[in-house]
């Protein structure tokens, strides 16, 4: 699902808010839930999952054109785990296959 498709389902599925409206909404809680995770906080959205922030540590790495050595700096990732009830629903589901992944 796009975030496209996202503003389309709500805007179908709660008739009173317009297209214009749900985009909104939707661009407005996707830019608080980014704010929050530049910030270093954590989110937690209970049923659903919480995002949080991770450190990858300095390491070496190797270029592989050239086979040398590289020294790859630390980062902060964003990080995903699906709370219960979704790990729940995703397995109660059968494998869904796209049409682009079925060709």
């Amino acid at each position: 699902m796009t975030r496209s498709d996202l503003v389309a389902h709500l805007s179908e599925r709660f008739g009173q808010l317009t297209q214009r409206d749900t985009e909104f909404a939707v661009k407005t809680i996707l830019d608080a839930m980014s704010d929050a995770l530049a910030r270093g906080h954590r989110i937690e959205i209970r049923g659903f999952g919480s995002f949080s922030i991770n450190r990858r540590p300095p390491r070496m790495g190797r270029n592989p054109r050239s086979g040398e050595q590289v020294l790859i700096p630390e980062k902060l990732v964003p990080h995903f785990k699906p709370g219960k009830a979704l790990r729940e629903a995703v397995d109660a589901q059968l494998p869904v296959l796209d049409d682009e992944a079925a060709a």
